[in-house]
């Protein structure tokens, strides 16, 4: 989904961004996403995004969302240098919670879901209009035999 960010102004790259990124071994896992949003120069709302750590384990991606009190930071520090072992990604919240999109974005949604829908309208109607035609041709065969 889209992120909201001011008109006509071009945002820092990843690598500037996180080299103005200051955090600590004590900074929240809600103040580090503030600090992402701030220097990409996302206005939308901190709540419509979480942090979870990932980790691999047996060839699988394992993901968990960090509660808004964590130190990723800390969790880092723990876990070593290896980012196999662990890493951070920031995604979209995960909470089901429409009170954190506008009117605008809500709006948008259901666009996207009409259109969707009048296309699978469409696919079941084209899908269905073929078998009538097949079938209809095969009763005509059938008509014409002796049975």
């Amino acid at each position: 989904r889209p992120v909201t960010v001011p008109a006509g102004i071009r945002p820092p790259s990843i690598h500037d961004a996180l080299k103005e990124l200051h955090i600590s071994s004590t900074t929240t896992v809600s103040e580090v996403i503030q600090g992402l949003l701030k220097k990409f120069m996302v206005v939308d709302n901190p709540q419509k995004f979480a942090l979870f750590k990932q980790m691999q384990k047996d060839g699988q991606v394992l993901s968990q969302k960090l509660p808004v009190t964590e130190c990723p930071l800390y969790l880092r520090l723990l876990a070593g240098p290896d980012t196999d072992i662990l890493n951070f990604v920031l995604k979209e919240n995960e909470t089901g919670d429409w009170d954190n999109f506008s009117i605008p974005e809500l709006q948008n949604f259901l666009v996207i879901l009409e259109r969707e829908e009048k296309d699978k309208i469409q696919q079941v109607q084209k899908k269905y209009s073929k078998f009538k035609q097949r079938l209809q041709e095969a009763l005509k065969e059938a008509n014409g035999k002796p049975g």
